[in-house]
């Protein structure tokens, strides 16, 4: 630990004391800061979002269809849920919407997904025996040297999303894979899921497979929340009536 900690600048050791709670989450950031060469700004972004608690924790079956230690750098790279919270948008939104927005803000996007990812393009076609489909968005990930193919679904998980998926890992494979490539991988990323469907959704897929939720909470400006009441002086007031 004493040899990592000389790596970091001291600035970064006061925001991570400062904000971790264990000695085993420090030690995470500690570490994360080294590989990826994190500003201080970036630091306290990915602690404040908790990556700590989602780095690693998508349901996948990377294990199951993937050699070592690739399946465990796989795993990794997923997080679970996803934070979409540079977005502003309506609970009701549509997949398009929820895509736009995401390249419209396509640097922030790529700093939630993490370190690695190269973006290809955004409803990529791929013909199939003379008919269209469209991928929602491409990615290659430069540490796993394999395409990554995202899916977003704004509606709760169902057991059919992981063929459509699976269809489309299989495309890439013919498409865009060289030999130089490891196997492609998917992640679904969806509003909610639950966890024994996911898994059994999974349990007999051949490609290598993830699937993950995310969150919109829409960070408010700075001008904006400094006028707002805080939620102890809304109770305050509550209290008095």
């Amino acid at each position: 630990m004493q040899q990592l900690v000389a790596q970091i600048p001291w600035g970064h050791h006061l925001v991570i004391l400062g904000k971790t709670k264990s000695k085993i989450e420090a030690e995470f950031y500690v570490k994360q800061v080294i590989k990826n060469n994190w500003s201080r700004s970036v630091l306290v972004h990915q602690i404040e979002s908790g990556l700590y608690l989602r780095k690693g924790k998508a349901i996948t079956n990377f294990e199951l269809v993937m050699p070592k230690p690739q399946s465990d750098l796989a795993h990794q790279m997923i997080k679970d849920p996803y934070h979409f919270n540079f977005l502003n948008m309506s609970e009701k939104h549509k997949e398009k919407e929820l895509e736009d927005a995401l390249l419209e803000q396509v640097t922030k996007f790529l700093l939630e997904l993490g370190a690695g990812f190269s973006f290809i393009g955004r409803q990529v076609k791929i013909s199939v025996d003379e008919e269209e489909f469209y991928i929602d968005l491409l990615f290659y990930h430069i540490s796993l040297h394999a395409y990554v193919v995202v899916e977003l679904k704004t509606g709760k998980f169902k057991p059919e999303f992981t063929g459509k998926l699976n269809f489309y890992i299989s495309a890439v494979d013919d498409i865009f894979k060289t030999e130089k490539d490891n196997p492609n991988i998917g992640i679904l990323i969806c509003k909610q899921k639950n966890k024994t469907v996911v898994e059994y959704a999974l349990r007999d897929i051949k490609k290598p497979m993830g699937v993950s939720e995310y969150t919109i909470t829409g960070d408010l400006p700075d001008s904006l929340r400094s006028s707002l009441p805080s939620i102890e002086s809304i109770e305050s007031e509550l209290d008095k009536k």
